[in-house]
């Protein structure tokens, strides 16, 4: 079996090291790129980049970091050479990339459901907090959005207090009017 010399070996470990840093470079990159929050987005708007481009940050530290890393372990682990290594390096981090991308785009367009608004508590249903006098203001309780929130309520005939509650209109953002579930 021949051995392999000192100097056979060096440029390969030295192969290695750039793949590592590559690597590295690219973890560090994606932190920045976490970190400052969409601040080094900016330079590469030019060129398609921007939030969920192709060419956004977390994609190219993607890229980067599979790259190197893949590379890293092709020259460790099998007899190929650099050039090898670059090349399943640059087919793992383009698999990486897109996935990255697909992963930002998806992320970028979940939507929260849209705020609810005063329109919303019409139609819904609640209870008699505080007396309602005829035609004068007590409390209700109602829930928007899933919380319990209390209002301003109105109504055209006296309700008591436990009393089940119909919101007929919004009177403003803070009172509504309501009429008893059952009359």
């Amino acid at each position: 079996m021949p051995r392999t010399t000192e100097a056979a070996r060096r440029p390969k470990e030295r192969d290695v090291a750039w793949f590592l840093t590559l690597g590295i470079g690219g973890l560090v990159l994606l932190v920045l790129s976490l970190v400052l929050d969409g601040v080094l987005e900016g330079v590469l708007d030019g060129i398609g980049g921007g939030p969920d481009g192709f060419l956004s940050l977390p994609v190219l530290a993607g890229f980067v970091s599979m790259l190197g890393f893949t590379g890293a372990i092709t020259l460790g682990t099998t007899g190929l050479g650099a050039g090898a290594a670059t090349a399943a390096g640059a087919v793992a981090g383009a698999g990486a990339a897109w996935l990255t991308w697909r992963a930002c785009r998806a992320l970028m367009r979940d939507g929260a459901a849209p705020a609810p608004r005063g329109e919303d508590l019409t139609g819904t249903s609640g209870s008699v907090v505080t007396d309602i006098p005829a035609d004068a203001y007590g409390e209700v309780l109602l829930h928007l959005a899933g919380q319990p929130v209390k209002y301003a309520a109105k109504s055209a005939v006296p309700l008591a207090r436990g009393t089940e509650v119909w919101v007929e209109a919004v009177l403003s953002p803070t009172s509504v009017a309501v009429r008893p579930v059952r009359y």
